[in-house]
């Protein structure tokens, strides 16, 4: 088993590794080594003569399986880690859809949709739909299309009432997506589970193919992916384990269901139960703080974390009489570590917020003082325009039918198709119930044309089929064939002209390159996978840019400013807590939908981030719409253990008196809620 070792867990490792059958619930508080007891404990089924083709491990992010695989590959050999599915959830779909979507009426070469694609196809709905006097925004649109079909009664294969507009534009979009052979991610999900349901021999192909299954981050499962897990439990009780924690279950606002991992019994019944709660990640005094707080929520998996990294050094509580001094004591306080030893260089120090607009004021404050910063969050590698494009191009080569990425191309660069020919194209196809392609390809619709936009569109056609017949070809490079395409078409060129300037032109035609090259390994490493594999790959790798960031942030030390949604997962030896003010977190919204418990958990999350160092603050007043406001601590600070905290006045770093009055006022309200607190 290679570098697996059983005496190198603790006691409670240990005891969920080697519980193998039967349901098993992981309960790994942050920090508790749990991505460590995943991968022993595959080793340690492998060494036990368990078949690794028969092994399932599924998790959230693409980042999350490929270190899972990484670490599984020390522990058992090459082959045997070839043999092994560990997958995201997503990626887990498009294989069982890709293999037995047909009993639904797809056909396996399906297209996935990624947002913008969808956005783009819910829009044009909504165009042709409504009335003069209905509105409906496309993003609200969306999201409504989005929450429908995680309804239970949708997911069973209902429809909503089509009287409605937003009714009669899911239907449409979920009849177009049909017609043209595609789905969107959440179908993936939908799809699956609505298969694995209704066709109980494609349920037994998989229940034979996977006899033990893993899954991470349980709390933040939906009701769809507790449905999946549950089509293809395997045996009688199921080999299911699942790893998680209640106490970080933050994304209810996306259909995280905390309730799949509380009552984790009513699904699989007698489980056995095994607590993760060594810290291997940050000081006592930082868990103290943490448990003080997270105990405060009615509904959870009672659990306590401790370290034998020792005490450390006290929690700091911050209050700042403005958002400006807020950010001055933080750079101050960075700088003088660094001089102190404390910190190697500004790679060590994070800044954490609720809202992501809190991170455009320090994001200024830290480059006005000449500290290089990395935001992480941003405009998706896959939702740059020249990414788009280009994957159009491909995804059309693959399907022609795919009427979202043919819309896309069929003038870029400029063929003399403007938007009233392709309005009556797309008319046309919609009559004739075809494609977008064979509209464009019809005589009876060609015949309706001018001869210059009839030769236009022949040409369209002709190109697409040439290089279609090369990407075809044996021995055919992807990644030659789709550069041969894009000199064909004048593509960079064309690029190059709505290029504000020299630097944007370079950035945008780097993204080109870096996608074809990205296409050629992908061949080199995948021969089988072919395009289709390729485009599956990057439409449900959607953390590329995080990747390119965090290399980044690895060869030039940079502060990171992240929200506490973003930063799970990460650790930092200095962490900065802003903006613990009432309203702000607790969100204010918190409080009508009944998710205070959920901020609980988030400001939990962002305390456990922390290794060494924790400095939480809150503003005294804040500017909002253009004039400064009083602003109230946050309510969670009165539910903090006062044993490791530390009340520190911004003026005694930033060497100068604080003035304002209300802030005297602040620090004796604070100091009378330490004293309250246990």
């Amino acid at each position: 088993m290679g570098s697996f070792r059983l005496f190198d867990l603790n006691d409670a490792q240990r005891a969920a590794v080697v519980q193998t059958t039967g349901p098993v619930l992981i309960l790994a508080g942050a920090g508790t080594g749990k991505t460590r007891v995943i991968t022993a404990r595959i080793a340690y089924l492998v060494a036990q003569g368990v078949k690794p083709a028969n092994i399932l491990a599924v998790t959230f992010t693409n980042k999350a399986a490929g270190e899972m695989r990484e670490r599984v590959a020390g522990m058992v050999s090459e082959g045997e880690t070839k043999k092994l599915t560990l997958s995201t959830f997503h990626a887990l779909c498009v294989r069982l859809l890709r293999q037995d979507i047909e009993p639904l009426g797809w056909k396996k070469n399906f297209s996935i949709y990624d947002q913008g694609d969808s956005l783009g196809l819910i829009r044009a709905i909504i165009t042709r739909t409504a009335a003069k006097d209905e509105k409906l925004e496309p993003g609200a649109a969306q999201a409504l299309v989005s929450k429908l079909k995680n309804d239970p009664r949708i997911a069973a294969g209902g429809a909503p009432n089509d009287s409605t507009l937003v009714g009669a534009v899911f239907n449409r979009y979920q009849a177009e997506l049909k017609r043209m052979n595609a789905v969107d991610f959440d179908d993936l999900l939908l799809l699956a589970v609505r298969l694995l349901k209704e066709h109980p021999e494609v349920r037994q192909k998989w229940r034979d193919r996977y006899h033990y299954l893993m899954v991470d981050e349980f709390q933040d499962t939906n009701r769809l992916q507790l449905d999946l897990v549950s089509q293809l439990a395997h045996g009688d009780p199921p080999n299911v384990c699942v790893v998680g924690d209640d106490d970080q279950s933050i994304y209810g606002w996306r259909g995280a269901e905390v309730s799949n991992i509380l009552e984790f019994e009513r699904h699989f019944p007698n489980p056995a139960v095994v607590k993760l709660e060594q810290n291997y990640r940050s000081t006592n005094a930082i868990l103290h703080t943490a448990n003080s707080l997270i105990k405060n929520n009615p509904r959870r998996r009672p659990k306590t974390l401790w370290s034998e990294h020792g005490t450390g050094d006290k929690v700091r509580l911050v209050p700042a009489p403005n958002e400006q001094e807020e950010a001055a004591y933080i750079i101050a306080e960075m700088r003088q570590k660094i001089t102190d030893g404390l910190a190697q260089s500004f790679a060590d120090f994070a800044v954490v917020y609720r809202m992501n607009s809190q991170g455009d004021f320090i994001e200024r404050h830290l480059k006005e003082a000449g500290i290089e910063c990395l935001r992480v969050g941003g405009k998706s590698f896959f939702d740059r325009r020249e990414v788009k494009d280009v994957l159009a191009y491909i995804a059309c080569l693959l399907n022609t039918d795919d009427d979202s990425a043919l819309l896309r191309i069929i003038n870029l660069p400029p063929r003399g198709l403007g938007d009233t020919t392709i309005d009556r194209a797309m008319a046309h196809s919609i009559t004739t119930r075809t494609s977008l392609f064979k509209a464009i390809n019809d005589p009876a619709f060609l015949g309706t044309m001018s001869p210059k936009v009839r030769a236009a569109f022949q040409e369209f056609g002709v190109l697409l089929d040439e290089f279609e017949t090369k990407m075809l070809a044996v021995g055919a490079s992807y990644e030659e064939v789709v550069a041969r395409l894009l000199d064909e078409i004048g593509y960079f060129p064309e690029m190059r002209r709505h290029c504000k300037g020299e630097d944007e032109a370079l950035r945008r035609e780097t993204n080109v390159r870096d996608l074809l090259r990205d296409l050629g390994r992908y061949q080199e490493r995948s021969p089988d996978g072919g395009l289709r594999g390729f485009i599956d790959k990057l439409t449900l790798d959607q953390e590329r840019e995080d990747r390119k960031r965090e290399d980044f942030l690895a060869q030039t030390p940079r502060v990171t400013l992240i929200t506490l949604h973003a930063a799970k997962g990460l650790e930092f030896p200095h962490v900065y807590l802003l903006g613990l003010e009432e309203g702000l977190l607790p969100h204010e919204r918190s409080k009508v939908e009944g998710t205070v418990d959920e901020e609980r958990r988030l400001l939990y999350v962002g305390i456990t981030r922390a290794r060494r160092f924790l400095t939480m603050s809150y503003c005294v007043n804040r500017t909002k719409f253009g004039s400064a406001m009083s602003c109230t601590p946050s309510s969670f600070l009165k539910e903090l253990s006062r044993d490791h905290l530390e009340l520190i006045q911004a003026s005694a770093v930033l060497n100068a008196p604080v003035s304002e009055t209300s802030a005297k006022g602040h620090f004796s309200q604070m100091r009378e809620m330490l004293g309250k607190s246990g």
